[in-house]
């Protein structure tokens, strides 16, 4: 489909989301958005639903202000996947000894590892920057300074919710590893610090949702929360780097005789801000659930734990500031999830897959989200699937 365009105070809302489909909430945070002095553009994707302040699957193009809330507090969260030079014919029958060795290679849920993970034991994983990139550590904000050692021992960590590390097979059979996370504890307590101190500025007090609280440009509270925002994407940039070097490790130890090799890997955001140029304007676009997908960028759309994923190629479509969505999108809150499916409904969406199956991830149950077949469609004028992968192992935190 081709976008709706739907009324907005001070600009249209594009929606490649059938505006009948959306809940209440979320509609009226679109027309929140809108109502934003700074504001340029706004594109929905097919995946969008309701988030704080802003929906997730939002794109929103501003000029001289950013909002934190639209960018999320898991700053810099996105997908890495890579294809392997294994295929199916290489898998064991049984998959569970490779998803413990998974888990135990990449702490999940809360967990950390007990010695910071050392990029250079890594072959190809690139040593340069990360000196630099702690050295950076002292600029940022004073309030989550005393969370350094915890941030380092996370680096390279799964977390809980969405986020998962799959062992997946493309229609042709071959195997690709793909995993999705972002910049952990310390992302979540930056995002949050800095959307309080916006509350605060004179110039929010009039906005009609208290959580659309902007920085503004030349402004020592922007400047701040830039620099924040950038390190943290960065942050999350190398843990999926680091997550993905003990995913490849875990895979050579594993498939030792077929010594497996592994293409270049496709990787990008989907909670982050980018300067970039529309209509003569240079505006700072974030994207809430949302992908880059300018012309011939590869990038990674995934469904649930039970469904397929989509490795994509983007089309430039500008009308959508170069976007897509980021993945499947949810249909229901957690909790309602865990009220309507039980256990069993679990192990019957999962089946085939090796993964969890207890009531600690039923939040995560295929049916609460959208089906990804309905979204990719909503888009084909975004990008175009290069790839469909189906998951044969899903690592949850």
């Amino acid at each position: 489909m081709s976008y709706v365009e739907m009324p907005g105070a001070n600009v249209p809302i594009r929606m490649w989301a059938d505006p009948k489909t959306v809940e209440g909430a979320a509609m009226q945070q679109l027309r929140n958005v809108a109502t934003l002095p700074w504001i340029k553009g706004l594109a929905v994707m097919p995946d969008v639903h309701y988030g704080k302040g802003a929906t997730v699957g939002s794109v929103i193009a501003m000029q001289g202000a950013v909002c934190p809330a639209a960018v999320g507090v898991d700053i810099g969260c996105g997908m890495s996947a890579v294809r392997t030079s294994l295929t199916a014919g290489d898998l064991p029958d049984d998959l569970s000894r490779l998803r413990s060795k998974i888990e135990q290679a990449i702490p999940v849920g809360r967990g950390m590892h007990d010695d910071p993970v050392e990029p250079g034991k890594f072959h190809g994983v690139p040593t340069g920057g990360w000196d630099d990139f702690w050295g950076r550590f002292d600029g940022v904000a004073e309030a989550v300074k005393f969370r350094q050692e915890r941030a380092i021992k996370q680096m390279g960590t799964l977390g809980s919710g969405n986020h998962m590390v799959e062992f997946c097979l493309d229609e042709t059979g071959s195997v690709w590893l793909m995993l999705h996370s972002g910049s952990r504890n310390i992302g979540k307590e930056l995002a949050e610090h800095h959307i309080g101190v916006a509350q605060k500025l004179p110039h929010n007090q009039g906005l009609v949702d208290r959580d659309l609280a902007v920085f503004v440009t030349d402004t020592p509270q922007m400047a701040a929360y830039r620099n924040d925002l950038y390190w943290a994407q960065e942050y999350a940039k190398f843990n999926r780097t680091l997550m993905m070097a003990l995913f490849k490790d875990v895979v050579r130890k594993e498939f030792k005789k077929a010594a497996p090799t592994f293409e270049q890997e496709i990787s990008c955001h989907h909670n982050y801000v980018a300067e970039e140029r529309y209509d003569g304007m240079d505006l700072l676009v974030t994207r809430k659930g949302a992908i880059r997908a300018g012309s011939g960028e590869y990038g990674i759309i995934p469904g649930s734990m039970g469904t397929s994923s989509y490795i994509v190629k983007g089309m430039g479509n500008e009308a959508a500031f170069n976007s897509a969505s980021h993945g499947a999108g949810r249909r229901m809150s957690r909790n309602a999830a865990k009220r309507r499916f039980t256990v069993r409904d679990l192990e019957e969406q999962t089946r085939g897959v090796e993964c969890r199956k207890d009531s600690g991830v039923l939040d995560e149950i295929p049916a609460a989200y959208k089906p990804i077949e309905q979204v990719m469609e909503s888009q084909r004028d975004l990008v175009e699937a290069v790839a469909k992968l189906k998951q044969v192992i899903c690592v949850k935190g």
